[in-house]
């Protein structure tokens, strides 16, 4: 039970953080918002593929392999489905002079809220799934998370700064997302307890939905405005870290 409650502790204090900081960077540069999500992306990459579907093929033997790759293919179809009901994040940043409209309506700043919400709650249940794991990488997930959620709370509090909405709605917004990671770690680690046979699978459903997001929200966003060099270099840097923590 400690384990559930300090990684829900982890992910949820760590976007708290995040969003305090990003009262005081909201005004960050293209560049410097572009390396912030590229590390943050390359913190995802290395945690899905070190923490979680690496270690769910070394739980299986023979053709059982198979269930592993559908499960990470189902966990990015799962998050294709939901962004078919979402805007995309790099639509609706708001850190775009000529996007900040998009957000001068409260329907879409609830929409913009609601599709960070949706690719949160799959982050806290991968962390949760990975508790069922054993060794030092059971843990990888949890890290990674908390270590990207810091400077990803920072970007996301901008447009909402933005679009008008006052600090205490904003900062009462950021733990609300916060408390939806608590729910994914606990509904995680109760889905990769129901069966042992089951937990590979799970394992892989939840890294295939985390690289669903890198690949497809992320990566895009920090190669959008011409800094896609500076944000290379950010992934890669967080994707050493995540190897680093984890080894």
């Amino acid at each position: 039970m400690e384990e559930i409650l300090y990684s829900a502790a982890g992910l949820c204090g760590s976007t708290v953080i995040g969003g305090i900081l990003g009262f005081f960077v909201r005004d960050l540069p293209h560049k410097w918002n572009d390396a912030v999500l590229g590390y943050c992306a390359g913190v995802m990459l290395a945690a899905a593929s070190v923490g979680l579907i690496v270690p769910a093929f070394d739980m299986v033997e023979g053709w059982q392999w198979l269930l592993v790759a559908a499960g990470v293919m189902a966990g990015a179809f799962v998050l294709n489905l939901l962004d078919l009901v979402t805007p995309h994040l790099h639509v609706i940043t708001g850190l775009d002079p000529e996007a900040h409209h998009h957000n001068s309506s409260l329907n879409n700043i609830l929409l913009f809220v609601l599709a960070i919400a949706l690719h949160k709650l799959p982050e806290g249940m991968a962390a949760g799934v990975s508790l069922g794991g054993e060794g030092p990488t059971s843990w990888t997930v949890t890290i990674g998370l908390s270590l990207q959620n810091v400077p990803e709370g920072m970007v996301v509090i901008a447009p909402l700064l933005l679009a008008g909405v006052s600090r205490l709605r904003t900062m009462l917004i950021a733990a609300g997302i916060g408390l939806l990671e608590i729910v994914g770690v606990v509904f995680g680690y109760a889905l990769g307890s129901v069966s042992a046979a089951m937990l590979p699978v799970m394992l892989g459903f939840a890294g295939g939905a985390m690289l669903y997001v890198t690949s497809d929200e992320m990566i895009p966003e920090t190669h959008a405005h011409g800094y896609q060099k500076e944000a290379t270099y950010a992934l890669l840097l967080g994707f050493i870290s995540i190897l680093l923590i984890g080894g």
